[in-house]
């Protein structure tokens, strides 16, 4: 059984449970590896209609475990999938919901386009929630070029305008430029100062703990790529936007593989890894790329 992955449309939650329910329970009763990562009330309402079948499935808040889009392939569908590489596994995962915002939007749609590349070939199927009532129509759009079927209360249609690579370069576009940034450019001689500008920054937002380490890695390792790929230098840009800090490194390297930070990799493996660990540290990642330029942005949530 080839790769499987359909956009349920749904209006209402009789809609939603009539579509994702079923799914589920036909998976269970086949003895399939079951996994549910949608937002926190959809979540609630599959586990109250599944009664004690609940227990049997894998259930994951979406708005935590995929507060960041590019952290879902590798730290939620891959990290589920990859358990069971001999069996069929089945997930649903919505990782689109109203309260998305417009920086996050389309990290969210090249995030729905790339899980085709990432699961071609493999026994897993990936049904994905959309609400049509709450969703823009831009939306629903993209839902059709990123999934070849469409399912909804008048039954499943193949999607006639399918075509992810579409989203996956359509959404490649330049960022918009920060009002006011902290700048530093950085080669081998002061890299050092990199992560010490960002912990500056990042204890400034009030960030502490273990979200201060995360930053200083998340950083470190974009810099440490500019050295390895980007032509041996970078930029550094730090800002604060709509609660978040960002951390900008920009570089001369061309990133061309879609996938690259959302597959797993072996930590015996030896090669860079960087963009993987911004992907899981990080609350949101954008990145432009293109022949000479990359620019990656990491984004973390700061306290209130």
């Amino acid at each position: 059984m080839a790769f499987v992955h359909p956009a349920l449309f749904y209006e209402n939650e009789a809609e939603y449970l009539s579509g994702t329910v079923p799914f589920i329970r036909d998976g269970l009763e086949a003895g399939e590896p079951v996994a549910v990562s949608v937002p926190a009330p959809n979540l609630e309402l599959i586990k109250h209609e599944l009664g004690e079948a609940a227990e049997l499935v894998k259930m994951l808040d979406m708005t935590v475990v995929g507060r960041n889009p590019g952290r879902i392939i590798p730290g939620v569908l891959r990290d589920f999938a990859d358990r069971f590489p001999d069996r069929h596994v089945r997930i649903i995962g919505e990782p689109i919901w109203a309260g998305r915002s417009e920086t996050e939007y389309p990290a969210c749609a090249q995030h729905e386009a790339l899980i085709n590349l990432a699961f071609a070939g493999r026994r897993v199927t990936i049904l994905c929630p959309y609400d049509t009532k709450r969703l823009e129509p831009l939306v629903l759009d993209d839902a059709a070029l990123t999934h070849p079927v469409i399912q909804d209360a008048t039954g499943e249609r193949r999607s006639p305008v399918y075509s992810p690579s579409r989203v996956i370069d359509g959404y490649n576009r330049p960022l918009p430029e920060p009002k006011d940034a902290a700048v530093l450019r950085f080669d081998h001689r002061n890299l050092a100062q990199v992560r010490h500008l960002a912990n500056e920054w990042a204890m400034a937002a009030g960030l502490s703990g273990t979200r201060l380490d995360d930053v200083q890695l998340a950083v470190s390792e974009l810099g440490a790529n500019s050295l390895d790929h980007g032509g041996g230098s970078g930029t550094l840009r730090l800002w604060r936007e709509e609660g978040r800090l960002v951390c900008e490194v920009s570089d001369a390297g061309h990133i061309t593989d879609p996938l690259v930070g959302r597959s797993p990799v072996d930590p015996r493996t030896a090669g860079s890894r960087g963009l993987l660990i911004v992907n899981l540290l990080s609350d949101l990642v954008r990145i432009h790329t293109g022949e000479g330029s990359t620019v990656v942005r990491a984004y973390f949530d700061t306290p209130g």
